[in-house]
């Protein structure tokens, strides 16, 4: 069984090629038109997917050595995401997979991260619990089964990824300003200054509020000191990257203490921060539990999380019809 999936929920295409449950290669071009405007423009990100999408899944083919009338089945990302990129990756799986005469499987971004984990080894037993960290999306998930999913606890504002992103912004950090904070977290003192943490009760998150606080705090700071942030920009970035963290492994160690799963996995583009995989490893240690975090490659947006998705679908007999069409609010249910 040969597979190709396909990514283009937001700012990055993606294409990958599966035979017999193994990857063979997983390609992704990214966009460097954004960051001129310091996020992702729809539209912009729209344009780039029909310019990248060919290429790329051309090279994917190449670098798996398969001709595309070996395919046996197409998959592509069905949402969340931006509506224009969405329907860029969807009609092309569809023409493709009418063209070929074979499947076509619509893939759940969210789930897919999820089950990054199982594109290499070790992977968990099911059911585990999974923190799934992005630009977009902060989710603590149940996961019972491959195809069987729960919401445990979500944002109800800002995504932990966008709240890296945005005070990186305030700092005057150039976008993507996440892994430039990352970066720079590591040099400085994360206890220096005190910003609010984001866990509510049950098992949500809020991130507006760890923004406006860095920017009033900045605000008095500047007024004195206008060199105040170039001076302590290290020490900035460690502390707001210690907030977030903190934040997000508060929840997480109360979901493991209610659900009694100690088999705990980290997903998303967040899940390459490096102070968020130390600070999750750390605790693992001290509450004994059992720790997965895919490589860099499968946290990011990429078509080898969307083709392990579409594996699972494909032995469930899930497949899609012509008629369906992607949802850029699509839920995990």
């Amino acid at each position: 069984m040969t597979l190709l999936a396909i990514e283009s929920s937001c700012d990055d295409t993606g294409a990958a090629v599966f035979r017999d449950g193994q990857l063979l290669s997983n390609v992704v071009a990214g966009q460097a038109v954004h960051a001129q405007y310091g996020g992702v423009v729809p539209e912009l990100a729209s344009r780039a997917h029909q310019q990248h999408l060919l290429p790329v899944v051309t090279a994917a083919l190449r670098q798996a050595g398969v001709d595309k009338k070996e395919l046996s089945a197409v998959a592509v990302t069905q949402g969340p995401g931006l509506l224009g990129s969405l329907l860029v990756g969807h009609l092309f799986a569809k023409g493709l997979a009418l063209a070929l005469g074979v499947p076509l499987l619509t893939v759940n971004h969210m789930r897919a991260h999820v089950l990054a984990h199982f594109i290499r080894d070790p992977k968990p037993d099911f059911p585990f619990l999974c923190l799934t960290v992005s630009g977009g999306h902060t989710q603590l998930v149940r996961v019972l089964g491959a195809l069987d999913m729960d919401i445990l606890g979500q944002t109800i504002d800002d995504a932990a990824g966008e709240a890296f992103d945005k005070t990186a912004k305030l700092l005057g950090l150039p976008y993507p300003g996440g892994p430039r904070l990352d970066k720079l977290a590591q040099t400085g003192n994360p206890l220096r200054f005190s910003f609010p943490e984001g866990a509510l009760e049950g098992f949500n998150f809020s991130f507006s509020g760890l923004k406006t606080a860095v920017l009033y705090f900045l605000k008095k700071q500047t007024a004195t000191n206008p060199a105040f942030i170039e001076e302590n920009l290290a020490d900035l970035c460690a502390s707001i990257q210690h907030t977030i963290v903190q934040t997000l492994l508060k929840q997480l160690k109360r979901a493991v203490q209610a659900t009694g799963l100690r088999q705990v996995a980290l997903a998303g583009g967040v899940a390459a921060n490096s102070g968020l995989r130390r600070g999750l490893q750390e605790l693992a240690k001290t509450e004994e539990w059992e720790v997965f975090i895919p490589d860099f490659e499968f946290c990011t947006d990429n078509a080898a999380m969307v083709g392990q998705s579409a594996l699972f679908q494909y032995a469930a007999g899930d497949f899609a019809s012509q008629l369906a069409s992607p949802d850029p609010r699509l839920k995990l249910a």
